[in-house]
């Protein structure tokens, strides 16, 4: 997902950085080396965003526990696709990561090419994070709750806006499953990124967003948003007031932005299983917690078939998304 991250890389316009570490020897497991030449991990957004940020906190961990240069390579566009097609096609040896988004699980069902599926083409390592959406509207909308902005646009329907990032996005996803569950008609207005919608919500030309905490946190606490809800299992630190929407009148919808990282199908299972290990140490290294929490972020961790799991439930759940609000590929 492609949003400006101001934690001192906003200003970044570098698609390709290496990390060092210093040399040391490459580990045998089950006979196989690894790693024996630098790692690359190819991030699907552009310098300075959430995701970039991220796999820039953990490229040092990772090079520092293997012993070998991590590269961050960004190749935004496609809404991942670009991304995928480039690791799917990379040497099965390890030495090449990706960061997988949502995007790639979305990207799976609505143009489902053979080149780079995810648990096919491209095998989970760990899963990373979870983002919770938060539903904000401008304060010129009479509603103070879900339910209440739900009533609003029964009574005038067709009248409400909300914004997306395009067809086939997250926040498209997850506004059309509130206006089915909600029986409503709210109208679709895309951009081109998520985030990009910010200075017509602000502006009050747009009514309504899904965005991650970060994002809108400073405007709801000067009253220039209001946040109604967020999009997550449970409540978030950082909005404890703030009901899930679930909570708020529509059980079972629930919706994250989320992260993790596959290889190339064919790698060797011992060297899975030593990046499963060395990517969860760094997931759990203070910096990159301390991150996430003050982001509304969630870390997960786990195995590397807990990560093939979720993907197939997410798969499942979009899919069925997909099919109810009738969005095609475009």
């Amino acid at each position: 997902m492609k949003r400006n991250f101001a934690v001192g890389l906003c200003g970044a316009v570098l698609t390709l950085a290496a990390i060092s570490a210093p040399a040391q020897t490459p580990s045998t497991s089950a006979g196989l080396a690894f790693p024996t030449k630098p790692l690359r991990i190819i991030v699907t957004a552009v310098a300075g965003s959430a995701p970039d940020v991220r796999a820039r906190q953990i490229g040092p961990k990772l090079a520092e526990a293997l012993g070998q240069t991590v590269i961050i390579d960004n190749r935004p566009g496609a809404n991942g696709s670009i991304a995928a097609q480039l690791a799917a096609r990379a040497q099965p040896d390890g030495h090449t990561l990706m960061s997988a988004l949502i995007n790639n699980a979305i990207n799976d069902l609505l143009h489902p090419e053979s080149c780079c599926r995810l648990n096919r083409e491209l095998m989970p390592v760990a899963q990373f994070s979870l983002s919770p959406l938060v539903m904000v509207t401008h304060p010129g909308v009479a509603a103070n709750s879900l339910q209440e902005y739900l009533a609003l646009a029964r009574a005038k329907p067709g009248t409400l806006t909300y914004a997306s990032a395009g067809p086939g996005s997250i926040t498209q996803l997850l506004g059309e499953w509130i206006k089915l569950r909600g029986g409503v008609n709210i109208l679709d207005v895309p951009y081109k990124s998520v985030g990009a919608e910010m200075p017509d919500l602000l502006g009050g030309q747009i009514h309504t967003a899904y965005l991650v905490a970060t994002v809108v946190a400073a405007h709801i606490q000067s009253g220039k948003l209001r946040g109604l809800a967020h999009s997550g299992a449970k409540r978030m630190p950082m909005f404890k007031d703030m009901p899930t929407i679930s909570e708020a009148g529509l059980p079972g919808v629930e919706a994250s932005a989320w992260s993790g990282y596959v290889v190339p199908a064919g790698v060797p299972q011992p060297v899975v299983q030593r990046l499963n290990r060395e990517l969860i140490r760094a997931f759990n290294a203070p910096d990159v917690r301390d991150l996430a929490l003050m982001t509304g972020t969630e870390v997960i961790g786990g195995k590397p078939e807990d990560f093939a799991a979720f993907i197939r439930a997410e798969i499942v759940k979009w899919g069925r998304i997909i099919k109810e609000a009738g969005i095609k590929p475009q």
